[in-house]
């Protein structure tokens, strides 16, 4: 265990105004880089931004991590939209998927005595104090009770219930680093604010964890832990350990390729049958939540975030990502509509331009669905699909809100996917779960 890792907090900032004057603080910090920055550049007009965004990013993630919570998981949300931030950012903010600083051991005490009455001892035949992984929401310890070992997640003081005021707080933070407009920014924090309250209620993440490993318990190569509700509370959860490798160890091991596919196909099967199948999906997907088992089996262990896709949404969406209907113009205007993507005001000229750019979007983006097999290892779909994705972020046609709240959460787990699927180098059957759509003509 790194000396990083091993720093454990023994005290977190849980009332309003503890956690606003850290923001304030750290914003002090931030524009006392950004002074530092542009003196130099007066002696050095050719500096870059390099430094200024080490800077910054190192001191926004210190008092995020330390903060944990909803500001934390927006920072690990930034993080996997690599085209949005500076490399910078998405370097240091990626830490929080799996090695934010974690609790001390009375901390996690005070916890178990205010939801079950009792210590984790009185609990559990074993239970180890010191945490075996801290992420942006919660930490988790090894525990044992009967001979079965345990998973037990525990949710950080204050963080369910200071999801609004955080978000409030970061709210500059993002608009700077971001670029949105203002409107953007309100329906990105709005709908992240939704999924973060479903995601700090333990008993919601429970029945969750069971409903969705039971439904997708025949699907090949996944594994999910067991759920003891009767050990779980509003910010306790008990589940059965998964031994395995997060995916960057798994890549140390230099794992063959056929190894590499297999892991792969069960993440494709694992996130388009619950697209297609259950209309609900695991919208989470970075690295921390999954395993990969000493039999090659993908164990996922966070059914904290889901999100559901209306048929509003799940069929023009789908229908351009699946059907021949981006060759009709009329009928992928139709649908751009519907999705908001084109708005009722739009005059012809705007309507032709977005017509065209999203076109050219949702086509790269479409690729691995429009044959039977893909290799997620080929680098040029990826620099090709960022590259864009960087040209139109820097565009003012697209600094004004566009597209329905779902595409949020929804883009995230599939660009979040490809990424997984990219690392891996792998190469998937991309036909096994296809979306229910009617082909268009």
């Amino acid at each position: 265990m790194s000396d990083e890792k091993a720093k454990e907090q023994n005290s977190i900032p849980t009332s309003k105004v503890e956690r606003s004057a850290k923001f304030v603080k750290t914003g002090f910090k931030v524009g006392g880089n950004y002074i530092k920055h542009y003196s130099k550049k007066l002696f050095n007009p050719n500096l870059d931004r390099t430094e200024l965004n080490e800077d910054n990013a190192a001191d926004i993630y210190e008092s995020l991590s330390e903060l944990k919570g909803s500001a934390l998981k927006v920072a690990q949300m930034l993080s996997m939209d690599k085209n949005i931030l500076p490399k910078a950012y998405v370097d240091k903010f990626s830490q929080s998927q799996y090695n934010a600083p974690p609790l001390s051991g009375p901390l996690i005490v005070q916890t178990f005595r205010k939801y079950f009455g009792k210590s984790p001892e009185q609990i559990y035949d074993r239970f180890n104090l010191r945490s075996a992984n801290a992420a942006s929401i919660g930490q988790v310890h090894r525990a044992e009770l009967n001979g079965k070992k345990l998973a037990v997640k525990i949710q950080y003081p204050g963080v369910g219930d200071s999801i609004s005021s955080d978000l409030k707080l970061v709210k500059p933070f993002a608009f700077r680093l971001l670029g949105m407009s203002e409107k953007e920014l309100d329906v990105y924090m709005r709908e992240v604010e939704e999924r973060l309250l479903e995601e700090t209620d333990y008993e919601l993440e429970v029945r969750r964890s069971i409903e969705f490993s039971n439904a997708c318990s025949g699907l090949n190569n996944t594994v999910f832990p067991t759920y003891y509700p009767e050990l779980s509370s509003k910010r306790i959860i008990t589940m059965s350990w998964i031994d395995g490798q997060h995916l960057k160890e798994f890549l140390q091991t230099n794992p063959s390729q056929e190894l590499r596919n297999q892991i792969g196909q069960a993440l494709w099967d694992f996130y388009n049958f619950q697209q297609h199948e259950l209309r609900a999906v695991h919208a989470d997907p970075h690295p921390g939540n999954f395993l990969i088992t000493p039999e090659g089996k993908l164990g996922t262990i966070d059914f904290g975030c889901i999100k559901e896709m209306p048929e509003d949404f799940y069929y023009p969406f789908f229908s351009l990502t699946s059907t021949n209907l981006l060759d009709n113009k009329e009928e992928t205007i139709k649908a751009f509509r519907k999705l908001e993507m084109i708005l009722p005001n739009d005059s012809a000229q705007q309507i032709e331009f977005y017509y065209g750019m999203y076109h050219k979007m949702i086509s790269l983006f479409a690729k691995p669905y429009m044959s039977s097999s893909f290799d997620f290892g080929q680098t040029a779909f990826f620099d090709e699909l960022y590259g864009f994705g960087e040209q139109i972020s820097k565009m003012p046609e697209f600094k004004q809100a566009r597209g329905v709240k779902h595409f949020i959460y929804v883009n995230r787990t599939n660009f979040g996917l490809y990424n997984i699927l990219h690392e891996l180098n792998a190469q998937v059957k991309t036909d096994t779960y296809k979306p229910h759509v009617v082909l268009a003509h």
